[in-house]
């Protein structure tokens, strides 16, 4: 970074060079006053010192930049980080103070310069508190030292490392720099993904490639039968074993693998519980975004289509696709996540046939503590898709004298909630909370029986 004027713009002296100047300035001119030849004598180290230490003056404002390791950090993985102090002229820095600011979802435990670690104080609470102190060191002509930090990363997000601000001194100590700031470098923390697994068996299949065997005969792994060969059966399907016994060609069925379209709609409308991060309690959007995650990372495994979607004013919407790029698109689109409280209601258009496929299976994460979510669930129902209505909300709730609730209000609340669940399974909604390992697979297997029944049409 460069000074905003000409050459030597944006350095001050520092009272140490005041006080030199007052001094010799004294001492000279009670030495001519009075005639004292030793004032003059006594004010040469001075003026000699201090003009041996102005031979050289920094031309240029230092340098501050920070980096963050660009690699996959996931909640309670190690954080990297590095804030640099460049010095670009031929004179050296002989002091440099470097302070940075740091997300407090980003616990710094340990920061390095080149030249040996610095060690930090500890926080109220108990963990280190390095970032929070300043650092200091020199930088020698034309090169630039780094502060390395380290740490763990306790939430998911995009969390700020800085801004940083850096201050030098030169000239012995004669000059100082203005306060360089370099802007803050955003770190990405992906949600950590609980252990989840689903059974094999999908309401309904929109496709004939995939991992989920169906009813359907199709070219697939899973064996069906033996049949009579039939114009149209491939060669390659002959069985020839029972045509040899029966003097009759017969082929192998099998049955079709079909992919699965599974939509995962996140409610944001409201926010509860506290986030202690990856080793704390978990808030609603710690819930939401973790298990989605984990859902998208278990379909697109099997090699279903997943796709993601807001249930909010923004109504933001990840297309289905699958593969590794979806999953990671996944996790981007989930660190955008956050509450969106919202007083009016929300468009139901942007809920309608053309966004969500009759076909997909539509996995629901909402806390279910507004009305609307609870009319949503109940619509989609009536509609004919296929609602799965996970749970999020925390079950460690802070107690109701801690919010500022009367025990009674709080467990009217918990009946009226209660009854909004029963009114949604009596639509035909499964709701269940979320608790990692197998949440889905008794709600699954009803959601497939339920998709195999025959259905009564209205004359």
């Amino acid at each position: 970074m460069r000074p905003d004027g000409g050459a030597g713009r944006g350095w001050t002296p520092t009272r140490a060079l005041g006080r030199a100047v007052l001094l010799t300035g004294l001492l000279l001119v009670t030495a001519v006053l009075l005639g004292r030849v030793d004032l003059v004598v006594l004010a040469a180290p001075f003026a000699l010192g201090t003009a041996y230490a102005l031979r050289r003056r920094p031309t240029e404002q230092p340098q501050v930049l920070i980096g963050a390791e660009e690699g996959q950090l996931v909640e309670g993985g190690e954080l990297t980080g590095t804030i640099s102090v460049g010095n670009l002229d031929p004179v050296p820095y002989d002091v440099a103070v470097l302070r940075t600011r740091v997300s407090p979802w980003l616990r710094v435990e340990r920061a390095t310069f080149a030249g040996g670690p610095v060690g930090g104080r500890g926080g109220t609470d108990g963990r280190p508190a390095v970032a929070d102190r300043p650092f200091v060191t020199s930088v020698a002509p034309q090169t630039a030292v780094d502060l390395e930090l380290g740490g763990t990363a306790l939430r998911w997000g995009r969390h700020p490392i800085g801004p940083a601000g850096a201050r030098v001194a030169a000239a012995q100590g004669l000059l100082v720099s203005r306060v360089v700031i370099a802007e803050p470098v955003r770190s990405k923390v992906y949600p950590k993904t609980e252990p989840f697994e689903a059974v094999e068996a999908m309401p309904r299949a929109a496709g004939l490639v995939g991992a989920h065997h169906s009813r359907r005969p199709g070219e697939g792994g899973e064996l069906a039968g033996v049949r009579v060969f039939a114009p149209g059966d491939r060669l390659r399907r002959i069985d020839w074993r029972v045509s040899l016994r029966t003097r009759q060609l017969h082929v192998a069925s099998t049955l079709s693998d079909r992919d699965a379209e599974v939509v995962v709609l996140l409610d944001v409308l409201a926010e509860a519980g506290r986030s202690g991060g990856i080793a704390g309690t978990a808030s609603v959007l710690d819930t939401t975004v973790r298990a989605a995650a984990a859902i998208a990372e278990h379909y697109l495994h099997r090699g279903d289509r997943v796709a993601l979607l807001e249930y909010g004013p923004s109504a933001r919407r990840l297309r289905p696709a699958t593969g590794r790029r979806q999953y990671l698109t996944v996790l981007e689109w989930l660190l955008e996540v956050k509450a969106q409280p919202f007083p009016q209601a929300v468009d139901d258009q942007a809920f309608g046939p053309q966004l969500l496929s009759p076909d997909a299976l539509v996995v629901v994460l909402t806390p279910l503590l507004q009305e609307r979510s609870a009319q949503m669930l109940a619509r989609m129902a009536r509609s004919g898709r296929f609602v799965v209505a996970v749970d999020t909300l925390p079950a460690d709730l802070p107690s109701p004298k801690e919010r500022g609730w009367a025990e009674v209000a709080y467990r009217l609340w918990r009946l009226d909630r209660d009854t909004m669940i029963m009114q949604l399974r009596e639509h035909g909604v499964p709701v269940v909370p979320w608790v990692g390992a197998g949440s889905l697979d008794q709600v699954l297997r009803d959601v497939a029986r339920l998709a195999t029944a025959p259905r009564v049409g209205n004359r």
